[in-house]
């Protein structure tokens, strides 16, 4: 090869296309300094081919080899980490923020409020029982305070409500994105070629969207160049894959089984009614070392299984702190838990006994509402839902982070926990204000009174787990006093407690409604009639009598509904009786003394309902265990829970937006476009360019010499 001006020219050339390259790059620069996600681009340079040459090595100028994109994968990874924690904790704290308004004390309408109200009216009846305008003021607060817990609870339920459908669509999202990382990782292996011809418009927009995606949900990504980019959940569930990508899907509840190989049960797990929380239900083995749980039958041999609402970190425990065990029944001797009703039945007959045996081991999984599901194919998918053990600790096999993940937690951890102390509160409310008034008297007897609390079958013993009583759990053994009177002369006929044979008294775990009503029959034989009226106790007092009650140590009648001040139990079902609302007469200020007579001045039970704001009742719930305080200072320790939750919420979201920034400055240092730079770049390049043209024309001048000699 010679030199010479055909050289210097070919030299000046590529010198000229390198400088206009520079020039081009450093302009998309400049006009896309705006530009979301937009990587700055470089023109990579390398020097020609060397020729040996006399009198040595001649160089054959430059070339401009790739438009390089400047990118830190390292950054980006560690920043869609924090990213997602930042999203998380920044929702979190958005919504608690809404939670802590709803249940802000200081407008003098709150239920800490409407309670302390409630508590101070049976005082000022106390001071005048057979006053009638102090015994509405005591019904017009109660009707206000079951307003306003109704209210609140209605409230945070609207919101669970608004972070469904808010999901639902952050999914779609979700999917729509890895669509389209799916479809940019296919363009990207068939335009990109590493060194040669980089996809940088491509690879840049597809940062753009794992980042957007990175804030719904915590991914962690691999990329092995070009096309080849995979993106997981933490907890390692392939989202894409390439060109592939999977799904999430946002359903309806949902029932998982997990039987051990030497399991033989022939059904399936059913449920009826909803709760904030997972059911995990595990049987245990019939006896110690025993690897076989039972059958399903329908006396006490039966298979046992407990239940956690964690995951399986933790077990439902009663208020002694023992572990609770649950008999596996049929539909008809369904058992209650928490907050549903569990039996099993046939896989084609919710309603039919199964057959087989439980082995130590088996596992159902109830999902009670909407969770979040890993779809890989039509015939499997993978419950996603974010889960709080009740440690404090996250399921990491879970999604732990993104927005997606904060909804679900709120709504599941957070306002599931609190409407479940509101419920503890509204049922403890319930219990010890009715379990005061049925001991009661007001200003005159009954001829008939009606039972507010019904059981699921008349013939299952009233403690046990399947009868369906609301507050079943909560009766004892022990004795309940009724009081006859002679209707004409008002003197008493009859003051015995109830006989169950024998002088027995009552006993939860044997004695069933019916045996109830024979007691009460057989006890006040013509003087009251009992019945059993759609699962609820019916008095009659018989012609030319009335009754009234008296100590009840067994709760019986607390239990059953009976001369009881509030019916329901929950804060959506809470009501005031209505033979208290239709009759004041029926308040029960005072109560039955020794001699067995009503008197009106007496305000016996009203200072007990009084003294029920200072009181310590016991409260159990699945995520704080058994706690005793007074129903004020409970409810004061939930407002004060979610003020606790949100300023925790506000710290890590703090803590997360300034690692994510820092992390995200930084890869701005490396990709981000500097205005001064490029403008210097520009001069440098446009002399390079000037430079290049001058070499082409003095090479061009040579060529002229040269022919002008030979002319």
């Amino acid at each position: 090869m010679s030199f010479g001006a055909n050289s210097i020219l070919d030299m000046g050339r590529w010198a000229l296309f390198a400088s206009q390259v520079q020039l081009q790059v450093t302009g998309q620069n400049i006009s896309n300094v705006n530009t979301e996600g937009y990587s700055r681009r470089s023109v990579l340079l390398e020097e020609g081919t060397y020729i040996d040459y006399s009198p040595g090595q001649l160089g054959t100028g430059v070339k401009a080899t790739q438009v390089a994109r400047s990118f830190d994968e390292m950054v980006e990874e560690l920043y869609l980490e924090q990213a997602a924690h930042k999203e998380k904790w920044g929702t979190l704290w958005e919504q608690l923020s809404s939670v802590e308004n709803l249940l802000n004390e200081s407008s003098g309408t709150g239920v800490s409020n409407t309670l302390s109200q409630f508590f101070n009216s049976w005082n000022e009846v106390s001071q005048r029982p057979d006053n009638y305008g102090a015994r509405q003021s005591v019904v017009n607060d109660a009707a206000t305070l079951v307003s306003t817990l109704k209210q609140v609870d209605t409230d945070l339920s609207l919101m669970q409500q608004r972070i469904n459908t808010t999901v639902a669509a952050q999914v779609d999202e979700a999917n729509s994105l890895m669509s389209e990382i799916a479809d940019l990782n296919k363009e990207i292996q068939i335009h990109h070629i590493e060194g040669q011809n980089n996809a940088n418009t491509l690879l840049d927009e597809r940062a753009r969207k794992v980042r957007e995606l990175g804030e719904l949900v915590d991914i962690t990504t691999i990329d092995n160049g070009g096309g080849d980019f995979t993106i997981m959940t933490t907890a390692g569930q392939n989202l894409v894959d390439g060109a592939s990508h999977y799904a999430l899907e946002f359903s309806a509840p949902e029932i998982t089984k997990d039987l051990r190989s030497t399991s033989t049960f022939e059904g399936d797990i059913y449920f009826e009614g909803n709760d904030d929380f997972e059911y995990t239900i595990e049987f245990v083995g019939s006896s110690a070392g025993s690897t076989a749980a039972g059958e399903l039958t329908s006396d006490g041999s039966s298979a046992q299984f407990r239940v956690s609402m964690d995951g399986g970190v933790t077990w439902l425990t009663d208020e002694n702190g023992d572990q609770q065990l649950f008999s596996a029944r049929d539909y008809d001797s369904r058992v209650n838990v928490e907050g549903l009703q569990i039996w099993f039945g046939t896989s084609t007959d919710s309603k039919a006994t199964p057959g087989g045996e439980f082995q130590a081991g088996d596992r159902f999984i109830i999902s009670p509402h909407q969770g979040l599901y890993w779809v890989e194919n039509t015939s499997h998918k993978e419950n996603i839902t974010p889960q709080l053990h009740f440690n404090g600790e996250e399921n990491s096999t879970r999604l732990t982070g993104g927005s997606i993940a904060a909804m679900l937690t709120f709504r599941d951890n957070y306002v599931g926990k609190y409407r479940e102390k509101l419920e503890k509160l509204s049922e403890s409310l319930v219990w010890e204000t009715n379990r005061r008034h049925s001991q009661g008297a007001g200003l005159q007897t009954f001829t008939n009174s009606e039972g507010t609390y019904q059981v699921a079958d008349s013939a299952k013993a009233l403690g046990s787990d399947s009868t369906g009583l609301v507050f079943g759990d909560k009766l004892q053994s022990g004795s309940s006093f009724m009081y006859v009177y002679n209707a004409s002369t008002g003197l008493l006929t009859s003051s015995a407690a109830l006989d169950f044979g024998g002088g027995a008294t009552f006993n939860p775990d044997i004695h069933t409604l019916e045996d109830v009503r024979d007691a009460f029959n057989n006890t006040y034989p013509g003087m009251i009639s009992a019945s059993i009226v759609n699962n609820q106790l019916m008095l009659d007092a018989e012609d030319g009598y009335t009754f009234a009650y008296g100590t009840d140590s067994a709760g019986l009648m607390a239990g059953l509904g009976l001369n009881t001040f509030f019916k329901g139990s929950t804060p959506g079902d809470i009501q005031v009786n209505e033979k208290i609302t239709g009759d004041l007469d029926y308040l029960a200020t005072g109560h039955v003394n020794g001699a067995g007579e009503l008197n009106p001045g007496d305000n016996t039970t009203a200072l007990s309902m009084y003294d029920l704001r200072e009181v310590d009742v016991k409260f159990s719930t699945i995520t704080e265990g058994t706690t005793s305080t007074s129903i004020l200072d409970y409810y004061n320790g939930l407002v004060g829970n979610v003020g606790t939750d949100t300023n925790r919420a506000e710290f890590n979201q703090n803590f997360y937006s300034t690692l994510a920034n820092d992390l995200d400055e930084r890869q701005q240092q490396v990709s981000g476009v500097n205005l001064d730079e490029e403008m210097s770049n520009l001069i440098k390049y446009q002399s390079s360019y000037t430079a290049a043209a001058k070499l082409i024309t003095t090479a061009d001048e040579m060529l002229q010499t040269i022919l002008s000699l030979k002319a």
